[in-house]
């Protein structure tokens, strides 16, 4: 079983926060920011607050009154520009618990997400830990050891609230066998797995190997990580026909047995300032690789 635990600080918007949105807005925005928390666009209003967790930033909206978001995609993508809109990685919408039917008992709460593009993943590791303080703001109340039921397109998860004011999720066991992740690749190894299996992209010749943590994810080492042309390779991975749900993409440099630095290109999103589910793939594929123990630090 695969745990990681990092730190949620809340950033700088607050609740009452709005932002308008105008049908037709779209493409061409028409904005105007007041006090450089409100958004204008015409029409509907919707209040929301913005958190992040080591950068990788979200919107959360209540939407504890509705089983569908209050947004269209196109909207939260709206939202997440980071010259027309408030800027950010995705829209996070907080949910009543059965908007998503769980197979295993009742959830206390839905999560949904769109990303930056308006697409919508399974679900997000840093976004549910935003999520979980958000859900202590809504709540107005918090204290070490409570924790929430979610439901997500990946399934129920779990995050512990601490003392300190941290939040840590057990992300589950990871999914190693490949058409499960999915990806199309021959795989490498028993059981399905695709363990550092030769890829063709962007005209370069690599070695990936592939885990899910609820979400897919291709894991790619390389001697410099610094080096790397991430915004010239990580679209070319996110849509390379290998993936059919198209894929996160980890480029990983060994510092040491216990130290992995990455870059990482998100489905949907583009470069982010880290990845939660992208960190623990990660440290699944350097063990399958025999690259690291099995207690590392990511650095991003």
């Amino acid at each position: 079983m695969t745990t990681w635990s990092l730190v949620v600080a809340l950033a700088l918007v607050s609740g009452a926060s709005a932002f308008r949105i105008g049908a037709g807005a779209f493409g061409r925005p028409r904005t105007a920011r007041s006090n450089g928390r409100t958004v204008s666009m015409s029409a509907a209003s919707v209040g929301f607050q913005k958190f992040h967790g080591l950068g990788n930033d979200f919107i959360l909206v209540d939407n504890r009154d509705s089983k569908e978001p209050k947004l269209t995609p196109e909207q939260a993508a709206a939202m997440c520009d980071r010259n027309f809109g408030i800027g950010g990685d995705g829209v996070i919408f907080a949910l009543p618990g059965d908007a998503i039917k769980m197979e295993s008992g009742e959830a206390d709460y839905t999560m949904r997400i769109y990303n930056s593009d308006g697409t919508e993943p399974e679900m997000c590791g840093n976004g549910i830990r935003c999520m979980a303080k958000y859900l202590d703001v809504l709540e107005g109340e918090t204290h070490a050891g409570k924790t929430y039921t979610i439901s997500t397109g990946a399934g129920p998860i779990v995050p512990v609230m601490s003392e300190s004011g941290s939040v840590t999720v057990d992300m589950g066991c990871p999914i190693l066998e490949g058409p499960v992740v999915p990806t199309t690749l021959a795989p490498t190894m028993d059981g399905e797995q695709v363990v550092n299996a030769p890829i063709s992209v962007a005209g370069q010749d690599w070695e990936v190997t592939c885990v899910s943590m609820g979400n897919p994810h291709a894991i790619v080492f390389v001697d410099d990580v610094d080096a790397l042309d991430l915004a010239g390779v990580g679209p070319q991975f996110e849509t390379a026909p290998e993936f059919p749900a198209k894929i996160n993409t980890e480029f990983v440099q060994v510092m040491s047995p216990t130290h992995l630095k990455m870059k990482v290109w998100e489905r949907g999103a583009g470069p982010t300032l880290a990845c939660g589910t992208g960190a623990c793939a990660l440290t699944v594929a350097a063990i399958l690789a025999g690259k690291t123990s099995e207690r590392t630090v990511s650095s991003f």
